[in-house]
């Protein structure tokens, strides 16, 4: 399991994925939104994550949502929080998260949802 978590963790976007996914749980058009990322890639990338046991996801109706897995060992967390919160590159993805947030929320999910 932690050969996988490294390996998954080895690549610059799913990088950036799971220090969105830090802040809260997201659906997958939201990271596509922050990153640009097509709806294939994205689920490819999120789906290495999942099965390294560094996301979990669920489905609601047609969307897929991902967090943080409590398989996760805290100490991984805690570094990568504090990795994520000093490099100005993740600091940028979460500002375009918040923005995109504010100004229109997913445009997949229901009011619902976004409230």
């Amino acid at each position: 399991m932690t050969e996988q978590i490294f390996k998954a963790l080895s690549d610059s976007t799913r990088l950036r994925m799971v220090s969105l996914v830090m802040k809260r749980e997201l659906c997958v058009c939201e990271i596509m939104g922050v990153l640009n990322l097509s709806q294939s890639n994205a689920s490819r990338h999120l789906t290495i994550l999942k099965n390294a046991g560094v996301l979990s996801g669920r489905r609601q109706a047609q969307w897929a949502y991902y967090k943080i897995s409590e398989m996760l060992p805290q100490e991984l967390y805690q570094y990568l929080s504090r990795t994520f919160f000093e490099d100005p590159l993740y600091a940028e993805d979460r500002k375009r998260l918040e923005t995109c947030n504010a100004a229109e929320g997913c445009k997949y999910t229901t009011t619902e949802e976004q409230s």
